[in-house]
């Protein structure tokens, strides 16, 4: 019942402004969330992204009643990339930086983010698509390094 209602709340989140999207990606680790947001992070900056900042969530989430051990939001990105996108395409704003969410639950550690091949449904034209898929195979390779981190 916890993991539906903050799965729910994440999609929520990813989602403002727009249709419900069919492509989220997710996967379980079986790390400590510590161990697993320091090899998020790493895999982050090792696909050239920079952390621009890590949002506690849980305490949002306790106050509304939700019972959450650890939850984050990491914000990430390409400043001269996201800049020149925002400043071309405006209505990119509020999707950009790229997010992934990350919470423990139990003995597990939960990452779910946007693919941003959905950003299509934004806006979509050849320039962008390509871009939109380089984001969705960083993104795949980034939780997929995360996933088979032992």
């Amino acid at each position: 019942m916890m993991v539906k209602n903050i799965c729910r709340f994440v999609i929520l989140m990813f989602l403002a402004n727009t249709a419900m999207a069919q492509d989220i990606l997710m996967i379980r680790s079986s790390q400590t969330f510590p161990e697993t947001m320091t090899i998020l992070q790493n895999s982050i900056q090792d696909h050239k992204y920079v952390v621009s900042r890590v949002q506690r969530v849980d305490i949002g989430l306790t106050k509304a009643g939700y019972k959450t051990d650890r939850y984050r939001i990491v914000f990430f990105g390409k400043h001269d990339e996201l800049k020149k996108l925002t400043d071309k395409y405006p209505e990119l704003v509020p999707y950009l930086p790229m997010k992934i969410a990350i919470f423990a639950e139990k003995d597990e550690t939960i990452l779910s983010v946007l693919n941003p091949s959905n950003f299509t449904k934004i806006i979509n034209n050849p320039e962008l698509n390509i871009i939109y898929q380089r984001w969705a195979n960083d993104i795949r390779s980034i939780l997929d390094d995360v996933a088979s981190a032992e």
